[in-house]
């Protein structure tokens, strides 16, 4: 299985306000120890080493240049 970078919802937005809405109300910490169990939730469901790995990647490298362009702004 191929990581997938796409949508993959009929209604992205709805996806990402559900997100959003699960954290209201929680503390920061809460809301810390709330995506840590959705991403270990998720990467079971996911299965597959490589794809998790090819996620995690994805994402520090997305992290990384956020934070080189935030950087080039000031």
């Amino acid at each position: 299985m191929a990581l997938s970078t796409s949508s993959n919802f009929a209604r992205p937005d709805d996806a990402f306000r559900a997100i959003v809405e699960a954290h209201r109300g929680l503390t920061e910490e809460q809301s810390a120890d709330f995506d840590a169990a959705l991403v270990l939730i998720l990467a079971n469901h996911i299965g597959d080493i490589g794809v998790l790995r090819e996620a995690i990647g994805l994402a520090k490298r997305r992290m990384i240049d956020g934070q080189q362009q935030q950087q080039q702004q000031q």
